[in-house]
């Protein structure tokens, strides 16, 4: 199964997200923050990455930004944030995030479905 980091601050949600899908045999990782993914990231590769957008310490775009996925062109990110149509959408997608989903059209329980689509596309989507 896929290696996939979670990265999220809402501790309920990380803790959630996290249950899900090692329920579904994923491999997770989490981390609450930006700077802490990071420090994981140079030494694990995941084949996803879980990222919202607004942190503290270290927001998701700004992982982006100094992650720079065109060094890590196997990772894909599925941006998970509240902030539909936002020009933070578009930059992470400008990035290299390969889907958003808006957290609040989502149900936890479609979570697992959500990742594996991500996983098998290679479009660029948000939905």
């Amino acid at each position: 199964m896929a290696d996939i980091l979670i990265v999220e601050d809402d501790k309920d949600l990380n803790a959630a997200y996290k249950i899900i899908l090692e329920n579904e045999k994923y491999k997770v990782r989490t981390t609450f923050n930006g700077q802490e993914a990071l420090k994981i990231l140079k030494t694990y590769s995941p084949d996803l990455i879980l990222l919202d957008l607004l942190m503290p310490i270290m927001g998701g775009l700004e992982l982006l930004e100094k992650y720079n996925l065109k060094d890590h062109p196997k990772v894909k990110v599925l941006i998970f944030t509240n902030m539909e149509n936002s020009p933070e959408v578009t930059k992470a997608y400008n990035l290299g995030a390969t889907r958003c989903i808006i957290k609040s059209w989502t149900a936890p329980q479609n979570l697992s479905k959500v990742v594996k689509d991500t996983l098998k596309t290679n479009q660029l989507s948000l939905n």
